[in-house]
């Protein structure tokens, strides 16, 4: 490995990003060193640090100083393998949740192996496709159930698909960006709504045949909006947090769980078992190989959803803009 310059995106401060040329990592014995091809910006998690907007005192504060190195999506190619390795071998693509950096260390038994049917530009949702295919799991949703989902970003983007594929009927995208609404997938059975602008019940109920959700995934992030999305919401269904809400929402649990006998479900990336057991089987890396099989086989389908496209050079400036206005921004791409 004769390369010495690895640039990496970093936030300095607040509000503060720079590309620092550091030192190529050396992999450990049970490591690989990889080179990126792709990495993908978690406008969400990675705008709240860089525009410091963290709660006090929340588990947001306890974990983000600066500098900063941001960045979990990447997907790149093993350009040297660590003494203890067997089963990752030079040359094979790979996704991991590496940072935003032209060279990035991992475990091996992390890395999820790309299959050939699958391009850089799809392999590089994985982790979002991880966290929600996670989170339809923990729903219970079955086939033939209703779905609603508030927030169409990049995850409720990928909810709405996931829950889809799974069988879900209708799935109602729920956004008040016009321009998200525009990403839904235009097939049978999803159906999408300004709750603004349109009755949600309303259209819920339309396109469920005169019922309410089975299901309601709340991927907008916003603590203020929570319980009027219990709206759409059936009695004794579940009520499934798959953003990460900044902020504290105001809460009756009698009028907003107790009465409805709603089940509220928390689903975190991290509530992932961290190993495969009989009772327990999907792990992060068995949900990258399901999304890896839907995506080639074209079950589920996401280059779409690709809205930017920069050099790693110009991530300053990308950050930048995206600081100022994300209403559009879907899957931001870095290309290294």
């Amino acid at each position: 490995m004769t390369q010495t310059q690895n640039p990496t995106v970093v936030f300095t401060d607040v509000e503060t990003v720079e590309i620092e040329n550091r030192a190529v990592p050396e992999p450990e014995p049970d490591q690989v060193l990889i080179s990126t091809d792709r990495t993908l910006v978690s406008t969400g998690t990675e705008l709240t640090v860089l525009s410091g907007d963290v709660p006090q005192g929340s588990a947001w504060d306890d974990h983000i100083e600066y500098p900063f190195t941001p960045g979990y999506n990447n997907v790149g190619t093993v350009v040297e393998v660590g003494s203890n390795v067997e089963d990752i071998t030079e040359g094979q693509r790979v996704a991991t949740y590496g940072s935003h950096a032209a060279y990035v260390c991992a475990d091996a038994e992390a890395c999820r192996p790309v299959p050939d049917g699958v391009s850089d530009d799809e392999a590089v949702f994985f982790t979002i496709a991880e966290i929600v295919m996670n989170g339809v799991r923990r729903s219970d949703l079955t086939w033939g159930e209703r779905a609603a989902v508030y927030g169409l970003g990049l995850l409720g983007q990928l909810a709405v698909r996931v829950s889809q594929t799974a069988g879900a009927r209708p799935v109602v995208g729920l956004d008040v960006a016009e321009s998200r609404l525009e990403y839904l997938p235009d097939v049978p059975g999803v159906a999408g709504a300004n709750p603004i602008e349109d009755d949600a019940e309303e259209v819920v109920r339309e396109a469920a045949g005169g019922s309410l959700a089975d299901v309601v995934f709340e991927v907008t992030g916003n603590p203020d909006v929570i319980t009027d999305e219990l709206d759409v919401l059936r009695e004794q269904g579940r009520f499934v947090v798959l953003s990460s809400p900044r902020g504290e929402t105001t809460f009756d649990f009698h009028d907003h769980c107790n009465s409805p006998s709603y089940t509220i479900v928390g689903a975190h990336n991290s509530s992932h078992p961290p190993v495969a057991t009989p009772a327990t089987p999907w792990t992060q890396q068995r949900h990258a190989a399901l999304f890896f099989e839907l995506v080639a086989d074209g079950s589920l389908e996401v280059e779409s959803l690709v809205s930017h496209r920069e050099a790693a050079d110009e991530a300053p400036g990308l950050y930048e803009t995206l600081l100022a206005d994300r209403t559009d921004a879907m899957g931001v791409v870095l290309e290294w």
